[in-house]
């Protein structure tokens, strides 16, 4: 089930690549299908949440949902702007940045293995944006890297809030998370969005099905199942099928976007420093 939610999450980028909608529509569209999906599977399955979880844990909630949703739009963003790889690899500095942030934020020592990590990590960078290549990346190549970093940035700090809101069910913070993700965007795309120049059509629609309940509902379902029945760094560890699997799948599905010989040096360089240096967790 893991593998399988991890194969899940890295196929997104290319289903993003052939939905002609805005980000931030996609990503209220992403949050509003998937609270749905979540909310008729714990009914379905009988599971008992727990509601009165506090005022203040409600609030963390409200913002770390927010930054879900602006999370998801620069990810989706960073796919239009430059590789699927590419991207996929600038969001993966998410644990290098909470490992940063953790001195900071929580008063967590800096380890000199994760100091090392973390430097690894951010020259890992470099190779990916060309630079080591000879040259700086082009405008749009800059601003997907850019998209892809603030991503990262924004994940961060969901990771940090979710942190300080312990003892909620699962099910119960990623329902709340998705649909403040959803209620937040609403407003913009009801002032900004042109949504009479939407021109849905079947493949258009099966799709955005496949992206809100697939993507997102389902593959949080099979994680959630699957954490229960692994051992924190066993999961860690199968976590990297995610980044992996979008490398293998944009060489596969998306001509001309494989990595160079710079590129894969620096996914190993940032994956391999996120994995030693993380050991545990997994994003959500």
């Amino acid at each position: 089930m893991m593998i399988s939610a991890m194969l899940i999450f890295g196929s997104i980028g290319i289903f993003r690549r052939f939905i002609p909608l805005s980000s931030a529509l996609l990503a209220c569209w992403r949050g509003l299908t998937g609270t749905a999906l979540l909310l008729l599977i714990v009914r379905v399955s009988g599971r008992k949440v727990r509601h009165g979880i506090g005022r203040k844990k409600t609030l963390l909630l409200i913002i770390s949902g927010a930054m879900i949703g602006l999370n998801w739009i620069l990810l989706f963003e960073a796919y239009n702007y430059t590789t699927v790889a590419v991207a996929t690899l600038c969001y993966y500095m998410q644990p290098t940045i909470v490992v940063l942030l953790s001195p900071l934020i929580f008063r967590e020592q800096l380890t000199a293995k994760k100091l090392v990590c973390a430097l690894i990590a951010v020259a890992g960078m470099f190779f990916v944006s060309g630079v080591m290549g000879g040259g700086l990346p082009q405008a749009g190549e800059l601003k997907g890297i850019l998209c892809g970093l603030g991503a990262a940035g924004l994940y961060a700090f969901v990771v940090i809030l979710n942190k300080r809101m312990p003892g909620i069910d699962p099910y119960e913070k990623t329902i709340l998370q998705l649909l403040f993700a959803a209620l937040v965007l609403l407003p913009y795309i009801l002032t900004r969005e042109d949504l009479s120049a939407v021109r849905p059509d079947g493949r258009l629609i099966l799709l955005l099905l496949i992206v809100g309940l697939v993507h997102t509902g389902i593959a949080y379902v099979l994680y959630f199942a699957a954490i229960d029945g692994l051992k924190a760094q066993t999961a860690a560890i199968l976590s990297y099928v995610d980044p992996i699997s979008a490398l293998v799948f944009a060489a596969i599905f998306l001509p001309g976007e494989s990595l160079t010989v710079y590129g894969m040096i620096g996914a190993v360089m940032i994956l391999g420093a996120a994995l030693v240096s993380e050991g545990t967790g997994k994003k959500i």
